[in-house]
């Protein structure tokens, strides 16, 4: 099970250190080559122990803390793994796309044509996700439901039976991406949002397409998140990213 987590830490250079790093009310942010991102865990405690001594650390250590049972730590140890992977250079070089070309549409819409009438499963309660309902059979599964959504035991039932599962890359804080991957294995999957590693070897484990997040204005991005933004920061200092598998460039220098 641990075999997602361990190959994302050992892409990660053993000399490159933490320059940056705030915990805000919705996102962590770490910069080191880049900005990485991961989702502000909302459950379980908020303390993390190495706090006031993460800039300086090196980024390989930090990233070891995403198998940690501590969800803060995880999503520290994610949005290190994200500040050396989820740059414009690397995404662009294993996409074989300039950023500037990537349709900057959520991936719900990029993929409206492809799920009419289908059976789609959304793992998490994004944003403005209801409409879909209007064009496919939609379930939702939440940790912490809303009004219409499954919780998430729900999964073991649901998923085996869909056609398009969307799966939030905060699963890899909760430890439970790996499981919900082998639930998923007859469904085309995707793996989305800002917490999502965008790196080439995560195919390999059913994953058909990755949706994530590339910070490309750094100030604006981090007083956004300083300041306690949410999603502003899209089309405000980050797009969004989108390689389907079949699109990869398979010959790159790129060793993400």
């Amino acid at each position: 099970m641990w075999e997602i987590y361990d190959e994302l830490i050992e892409l990660i250079p053993k000399d490159l250190v933490i320059k940056d790093f705030v915990a805000g009310l919705n996102w962590f942010l770490v910069e080191s080559v880049g900005t990485g991102m991961a989702m502000t865990p909302k459950e379980g405690s908020s303390y993390l122990q190495i706090a006031g001594n993460v800039v300086g650390m090196k980024v390989y250590e930090v990233a070891k803390l995403i198998k940690s049972w501590s969800n803060y730590e995880a999503a520290l140890g994610l949005a290190a793994i994200n500040s050396v992977i989820n740059t414009p250079y690397n995404v662009e070089t294993f996409g074989g796309i300039k950023i500037s070309q990537q349709p900057n549409i959520n991936d719900f819409e990029y993929m409206k044509d492809k799920i009419k009438g289908k059976k789609v499963a959304v793992i998490g309660h994004f944003p403005d996700l209801e409409p879909l309902a209007e064009i496919c059979q939609l379930s939702i599964l939440e940790r912490i439901p809303q009004k219409g959504d499954f919780p998430d035991p729900s999964c073991e039932y649901l998923l085996p039976q869909q056609e398009f599962v969307f799966i939030t890359g905060t699963t890899l804080i909760n430890k439970t991406l790996p499981r919900l991957l082998q639930l998923s294995k007859n469904a085309y999957v995707t793996v989305v949002g800002p917490s999502t590693p965008m790196t080439k070897c995560l195919y390999k484990y059913g994953i058909n397409m990755l949706a994530g997040t590339v910070v490309t204005e750094r100030n604006k991005v981090w007083k956004l998140i300083k300041e306690g933004g949410r999603h502003e920061f899209f089309n405000n200092g980050a797009l969004m990213v989108k390689i389907p598998k079949d699109k990869v460039k398979q010959i790159s220098s790129n060793p993400f």
